[in-house]
């Protein structure tokens, strides 16, 4: 499974794959839009981690797409 960051950087929200420097998507919208637009991006790539970061840096929570490749039973 593979991981995705979704962070806030030069005004834009942005995806990038775990360890990369450059982004795979840049987001143009509001946090909740850019969350909406990164899962669909992460599904269309066969699924995987969104680790959702704060805008002021820090991580806010991870999310998994799509839900069956949790490796987590519980449902929080």
């Amino acid at each position: 499974m593979e991981n995705f960051h979704l962070v806030y950087e030069d005004d834009k929200y942005k995806v990038k794959r775990e360890n990369a420097e450059r982004a795979s998507k840049v987001i143009d919208a509001n946090k909740q839009d850019a969350i909406k637009q990164a899962r669909d991006f992460v599904k269309s790539q066969g699924g995987g981690s969104l680790k959702i970061h704060k805008n002021k840096g820090g991580f806010q929570e991870e999310r998994t797409y799509p839900k069956s490749k949790d490796p987590k039973q519980s449902k929080g």
